[in-house]
């Protein structure tokens, strides 16, 4: 496995925008990430991990710009929501067109977040949003340093490389849908439920 320092950005950004799968740091563990306009790399993703096809990928946004090239419907409050917990570790699930939602095992949703990460943000503004999950086994303890990655991807071909970003604090990412009257919690993280319900 090809081991990158984080100066070494515009090499990962070339092997992800050509269809390779990558290990990449986030804000809160290490990612397995391919560029979200790439059918086929995103496929990878979902043998690399061993999971699900039914099980949707989430993707990770350079800001909250982005959202606008893309197919989602962002309602007042989400927008309000994001506006002050992103850059964070919270993932908003919102409505998407069905015929894209596929690509990443999703229905008619998104999850999408803008990591607290300057390097990984650098990247996707480099690449364009990126389908992330973490990087382990589907059902396994996600990898927090780089020894974690080594340990479960060297001598696997799907995966090109890994962007090494040192230690992540291993708190995973809040995964929450967003109501006009309640909020539907979807996994527990970093960000406290009811810092979310108090954003009106």
């Amino acid at each position: 496995m090809i081991e990158w320092s984080l100066d070494d950005i515009d090499a990962v950004a070339a092997a992800l925008r050509d269809g390779h799968v990558v290990v990449v740091p986030t804000d809160t563990v290490y990612g397995v990430a391919a560029p979200l306009d790439n059918s086929t790399a995103v496929a990878k993703l979902f043998t690399v991990k061993r999971r699900p096809t039914t099980v949707a990928l989430p993707v990770v946004l350079s800001d909250f710009s982005d959202l606008a090239n893309m197919a989602v419907t962002v309602s007042d409050r989400a927008q309000r929501v994001a506006a002050q917990l992103w850059p964070g570790a919270l993932t908003l699930v919102l409505p998407y067109d069905p015929s894209l939602a596929q690509r990443v095992g999703g229905v008619d949703t998104l999850g999408v977040r803008v990591p607290d990460d300057d390097a990984l943000r650098a990247l996707v503004r480099l690449t364009g949003p990126l389908a992330v999950t973490s990087a382990n086994e589907h059902g396994e303890p996600p990898c927090t340093s780089p020894d974690d990655v080594h340990r479960a991807f060297d001598g696997r071909d799907e995966v090109a490389g890994l962007w090494n970003g040192g230690l992540r604090n291993g708190v995973v990412s809040t995964v929450a849908r967003l109501g006009d009257q309640s909020d539907e919690v979807l996994r527990s993280g970093a960000i406290d439920p009811a810092v979310i319900a108090a954003i009106r």
